[in-house]
């Protein structure tokens, strides 16, 4: 076999078809589409219709709910951490960070951070500084003689219910305010 030999198989590479070539090529004229009618001009979507009768994806029932604003956390354990750190992975003397937890492969990139839950057990003296941690990873942490700093969490507007209504309570308490002190000045 040489190089100038090499060949696909037969009927391995076909031709594209070429539509509208004449009535001699089988697909000249109406370029294999009939005749007339919706279907035959382009740009058509008639997905889902079913002739006025309610379609199917509107028969059947909405399902489930997506939080955009939810938050997604790599997460890792503290047994994790322990192993890591008796193979020589992390070092437990300085302070161990988001980024360096990524970089040992402990855990992948994660959108919002790091987060530490309690799962397993450690016994060295850690000062960890990650996103967040549940309350009783920090409890095993304190108790082992460590520390764990969580970044703060953004203050929330008072009040309860959607962004718009906490606002407008905050509007109306304003004015109420403004009114007491125009009240108080007149007098």
């Amino acid at each position: 076999m040489k190089l100038n030999q090499i060949a696909d198989n037969i009927g391995a590479k076909r031709s594209r078809k070429r539509v509208g070539r004449g009535i001699g090529s089988g697909t000249g004229k109406t370029s294999g589409r009939g005749q007339k009618g919706q279907k035959s001009r382009s740009g058509v979507s008639l997905l889902g219709f079913e002739g006025g009768q309610m379609p199917l994806y509107r028969r059947l029932p909405k399902r489930g709910f997506f939080n955009q604003f939810s938050k997604k956390f790599s997460i890792i354990t503290l047994g994790r951490i322990q192993v890591a750190i008796d193979t020589g992975r992390l070092d437990s003397k300085g302070i161990i960070t988001n980024d360096m937890i990524i970089e040992a492969g402990l855990v992948r990139k994660g959108n919002a951070g790091v987060k530490l839950l309690a799962t397993g057990s450690i016994t060295s003296k850690l000062k960890l500084d990650v996103t967040a941690a549940s309350t009783k990873a920090i409890e095993a942490i304190t108790k082992a003689g460590g520390s764990v700093s969580v970044a703060e969490k953004r203050e929330r507007m008072p009040g309860k219910g959607k962004r718009r209504d906490r606002i407008s309570a905050l509007r109306k308490e304003k004015y109420a305010q403004t009114i007491a002190e125009l009240d108080k000045s007149k007098h």
